[in-house]
C-alpha cells in the first residue's frame, strides 16, 4: 500500500459550530483589518485602568509576557593611540664665517658702487617709490613717480588727495587701488603722528599703515643712512641658494642673516644680492659658467644652470 504524504494524513477540519471560539485562521487568511479595530477596541475597553493594549501578537485574555531585561554590554575601552618616538630636529648649522667673509668681498668687488634704483629726493619720496614698487619694476617707478611728486609736494598734500586722482597717476604700477589707499593712509599717519616729517626708527615705520619691515629698511638704510637688511625675492632667493639660511620667511630671513653678516654693511649686502640676482643669479637658469661666486658657492637648489 502506498505511503500517503503528511497532507493525505492531515485531520480535516471540525464543523464550525456557532456560538464556540473560531478556529485558528490559516497563514493568509487573517480577519480584516475592521474586525481587528472593533477586537482591539473591545479589549481595550474591559481592561483595567493603565494597563498597555494587548499586542497584536498577544492573543485575547491572556497577561503579555514580561520584557526580559537585557544584559548591559560592557563598554569597549579606546585604545590609546600609538605614539611614535619624535625625531630630534637637527638645527641647521651657521654658514662658516670664513666663506661668508669670502662672499661679501667678492660681490663688494663686483659691485663697488651699491644703491638703489628708485630716483628720490627726500625720505617721503623714497616711501612712496617703495610703495609703489611692490610686484612692480623700478624702472616703471621712476617713470610714474615725476609726476606724481609733481603734483603732491609733501605728506599733507597726499594725505589730502582724492582716491581716484591718486589712482589714475599710479594706474600703470599695478595694484593701483591698494596702493593708492596705502599712500594715501600712510601720508595721513604722517601728518597726524610726527607732523608731516617721516620718521627715523623702524618701530614707528612700520607702525604706520601700508609700512612693512622691506620698506621700512628701505628708508632707514638709502634715506637716513641706518643700516637695515632688505629682504626681498632677490635677496630670499640667494640666501637660500648661497648657504646662508633654510629659511623662506622675509622676516625669519632678515634674523638669520644680521648675526652672519656685519652690521655697517646690512644695506650694501642688500644691493649686492638684488643686483647679482638681477645680472647673474637669476631664478630659472642662473649664469653659473659666469659667476664670480662659483667657487664658493653651494648652489642649493639649482638643477639646471648656463
Amino acid at each position: 500500500m502506498p505511503r500517503k504524504s503528511p497532507r493525505a494524513r492531515k485531520k480535516p477540519d471540525p464543523p464550525r459550530i456557532r456560538g464556540t471560539g473560531r478556529p485558528r485562521a490559516k497563514p493568509g487568511r487573517g480577519r480584516s483589518s475592521a474586525a481587528r479595530s472593533i477586537a482591539r477596541a473591545a479589549q481595550s475597553a474591559h481592561a483595567p485602568k493603565g494597563a498597555r493594549p494587548a499586542s497584536k501578537h498577544t492573543r485575547a485574555g491572556t497577561r503579555p509576557r514580561a520584557a526580559r531585561p537585557r544584559a548591559a554590554r560592557p563598554r569597549a575601552v579606546p585604545r590609546p593611540p600609538k605614539l611614535r618616538a619624535a625625531r630630534p630636529r637637527s638645527r641647521p648649522t651657521p654658514p662658516d664665517p670664513a666663506r661668508v667673509a669670502d662672499l661679501i668681498e667678492r660681490l663688494e668687488r663686483a659691485f663697488p658702487a651699491p644703491a638703489t634704483a628708485l630716483d628720490f629726493h627726500d625720505p617721503l619720496q623714497l616711501l612712496i617709490a617703495t610703495i609703489l614698487s611692490a610686484q612692480c619694476t623700478d624702472a616703471r617707478v621712476n617713470m610714474v613717480t615725476p609726476a606724481l611728486f609733481a603734483k603732491y609736494p609733501d605728506a599733507r598734500a597726499f594725505a589730502a588727495a582724492p582716491q581716484a586722482d591718486v589712482e589714475a597717476l599710479i594706474r600703470s604700477t599695478g595694484f593701483f587701488r591698494n596702493k593708492a589707499r596705502s599712500i594715501r593712509e600712510c601720508c595721513g599717519d604722517i601728518v597726524a603722528r610726527h607732523g608731516g616729517e617721516v620718521p627715523r626708527t623702524l618701530e614707528a615705520l612700520t607702525a604706520l599703515r601700508g609700512v612693512g619691515r622691506k620698506t621700512a629698511n628701505v628708508v632707514l638704510g638709502n634715506a637716513y643712512g641706518i643700516p637695515g637688511l632688505v629682504v626681498d625675492t632677490h635677496v630670499a632667493r640667494l640666501s637660500n641658494r648661497l648657504g646662508l639660511t633654510r629659511e623662506t620667511d622675509p622676516v625669519k630671513i632678515e634674523f638669520a642673516l644680521m648675526p652672519i653678516v656685519p652690521r655697517e654693511r646690512w644695506t650694501a649686502f642688500s644691493h649686492w644680492l638684488i643686483l647679482h640676482g638681477r645680472a647673474t643669479c637669476i631664478a630659472r637658469k642662473p649664469r653659473c659658467s659666469a659667476c664670480s661666486l662659483a667657487t664658493c658657492c653651494p648652489r642649493v637648489g639649482v638643477t639646471a644652470s648656463q
